[in-house]
């Protein structure tokens, strides 16, 4: 639940820290569940899966506490309490959990996803923020112009002076402002999706909400 507008400098960051998350994720998850898989029929393999479940659990917690710090997103914790039985019936409902698998699908695919995110800033912000500073490096390239395109024989623009760079930083200008208005949204799209994913569905709330009441009457019936 988006509570008001994100920041700028939230979505920018929220955004830029996507690609590393989502790397580090993958990696961990591809080292770990492989080979606790391809090692649990000797029985070796299931602390390794034990202990990749427990990583993507919190792994999770912290995604839905980086949403809501940085983009003021709430994110609702989605998962069935665990019973007071022992160790064994415990694991058995954290495995049984779908949102368990649906914050692994997640964190795949945060990967090609934060790639992407990461490519889109870097374009429109490198071009938006050469376009306004022409006026002041242009001089220093080679040549002391800016060409494009750069071929040896092709240039189609040509910006030898401090005149001839200033439409260009104006439409620099126009760029800054339409990348302020892609990071939020971008921002704003990927929190979406991070909720759809990390946060509770519908089905979900209605348990929560009905495990919630039978606890409230059983401690009032005490």
């Amino acid at each position: 639940m988006e509570r008001r507008g994100a920041s700028f400098s939230g979505s920018l960051v929220y955004l830029l820290m996507n690609f590393p998350v989502g790397i580090t994720a993958f990696m961990v998850l591809m080292a770990l569940v492989p080979a606790g898989v391809g090692t649990a029929v000797v029985w070796v393999g299931l602390p390794v899966l034990m202990l990749a479940l427990l990583l993507l659990k919190g792994g999770a917690k912290v995604e839905r506490a980086r949403a809501y710090a940085l983009t003021d997103t709430f994110i609702a914790m989605p998962y069935l309490p665990l019973p007071d039985g022992g160790l064994g019936a415990r694991w058995k409902v954290r495995l049984r959990d779908a949102q368990t698998w649906r914050d692994l699908v997640y964190f795949l695919l945060l990967f090609p996803v934060g790639v992407a995110e990461f490519c889109l800033l870097m374009g429109f912000w490198a071009t938006s923020l050469g376009l306004v500073g022409l006026p002041i490096y242009f001089r220093y390239l080679p040549d002391g112009a800016w060409y494009f395109p750069r071929w040896d024989d092709v240039h189609w623009i040509t910006v030898d002076s401090t005149v001839e760079a200033l439409p260009w930083a104006a439409l620099g200008v126009l760029c800054v402002a339409l990348s302020v208005a892609l990071t939020k949204a971008m921002a704003s799209l990927h929190t979406r999706f991070a909720a759809a994913l990390l946060g509770p569905t519908a089905r979900r709330r209605e348990l929560l909400e009905d495990d919630l009441v039978e606890r409230e009457l059983s401690v009032t019936s005490r």
